[in-house]
């Protein structure tokens, strides 16, 4: 069982570590490629986390048919095309184009090990497993800023990719020996149109499924703006400069910490109880922080502090609502997988972008993404279980 978290957890962290140990060196690599305004240099994130939502959408009906691990196999060959030519090319629009296809692979991944984790278990199994692969996946930004920023000192922001391909094919080999195909011959459905807009439509009646998928998307918006926007605010608002990383790493810690605690908790008081108080308290800091800079710039520690109470909120809905999302949906387990990511990361990644491009010189964007969206997801939750709220 440790061994099959940690490989769903390390897959699933290849995007998180493709965009966090990218952070510190934006200035860098924007300098390198004569990229001169610092919003147009969040592409180098944006584009990554396009390939990686959109593509989403075909590798679950494809895991569906063809099985597990072939797409997962799939996924990391696209994944390291993308970052040797990350590495060769000298055009900062080719460069967008090498992130594209690396945010493709990542979505293989993404995707496939939902459904990977949705084929061996069921209801609070799944969401206790889903949990302790994301408090791992939520452990990288601990860390990757200050490896990112350690390498672009040492070796140049190229060396960022060196260790990226290097570890991505370590994490093939150990797939190809100790990862079972999950998915039996008997289980596995045609590709059809037909099939895929019956499961479609299947998928977007369900009140729970599109409830808490719908709520997904919102707080994903949070994620999103976060994280293009950070080493921004953090950096350059706040004068951060080279002790981002810490500021950035003590928040992931928090997240981290509190995604581990809720693995237990929701199974004395269940996952809904636990999902509700994690979306109300990420509406409550956006909402706070949005009214203090609305008047004047918060203070560092205010701001620090409402920030990172969201991304801690994000981090115990992530397990959580994604097993609520999939729990009616076991027969479907690739489509649905497909489409709860697509959903979730597209909207959230354009948003996210969004609110990125319309940083001003102030937190209120970003305060704003969290607190609109986790109010507009808290209502959509009280639409989905017909009123009732922290009820087991």
């Amino acid at each position: 069982m440790s061994e099959f978290i940690a490989l769903c957890a390390a897959f699933t962290a290849i995007a998180a570590m493709s965009i966090d140990i990218m952070l510190p060196a934006l200035p860098a690599i924007g300098k390198s490629f004569g990229v001169l305004d610092p919003n147009r240099a969040q592409l180098v994130v944006v584009g990554f986390s396009i390939g990686f939502a959109v593509a989403q959408l075909f590798f679950g009906p494809l895991s569906d048919r063809f099985g597990r691990k072939p797409i997962l196999s799939l996924g990391l060959g696209l994944y390291i095309a993308g970052t040797v030519g990350s590495l060769l090319v000298r055009e900062f629009t080719l460069f967008l184009a090498m992130r594209l296809l690396q945010g493709i692979g990542a979505a293989a991944l993404r995707v496939v090990i939902m459904a990977v984790v949705r084929d061996c278990f069921a209801g609070p199994g799944m969401a206790r497993v889903l949990t302790f692969v994301f408090t791992t996946f939520m452990l990288v930004p601990i860390i990757a800023p200050s490896v990112g920023q350690a390498i672009e000192l040492v070796a140049g922001w190229r060396g960022i990719f060196v260790l990226l391909g290097l570890t991505s094919a370590l994490m093939a080999l150990w797939m190809g020996l100790r990862l079972r195909e999950t998915l039996a011959e008997s289980d596995r459905r045609p590709l059809s149109l037909s099939h895929l807009a019956g499961a479609f439509v299947e998928i977007c009646t369900n009140r729970v499924a599109a409830g808490y998928t719908l709520a997904s998307m919102l707080t994903t918006i949070g994620l999103f703006s976060y994280i293009v926007s950070v080493q921004q605010v953090y950096g350059e608002l706040y004068g951060l400069g080279t002790w981002f990383p810490v500021a950035f790493g003590a928040s992931a810690l928090g997240i981290a910490a509190t995604a581990l605690y809720s693995a237990r908790l929701s199974r004395k008081t269940g996952m809904r109880t636990v999902t509700h108080i994690a979306l109300v308290v990420f509406a409550a800091a956006g909402l706070l922080l949005s009214l203090t800079a609305l008047f004047a710039q918060p203070p560092f520690v205010l701001t620090f502090a409402c920030l990172s109470l969201c991304m801690m909120a994000f981090g115990v809905l992530q397990g959580n609502i994604g097993a609520i999302a999939m729990e009616p949906l076991g027969h479907l387990a690739g489509i649905a997988s497909s489409l709860f990511g697509v959903v979730t990361t597209t909207v959230g990644v354009i948003a996210g972008g969004l609110v990125g491009q319309s940083y001003n010189g102030t937190v209120l964007p970003l305060a704003l993404a969290f607190g609109l969206s986790g109010l507009g997801a808290v209502l959509i939750v009280l639409w989905t279980e017909k009123g009732r709220l922290f009820v087991h």
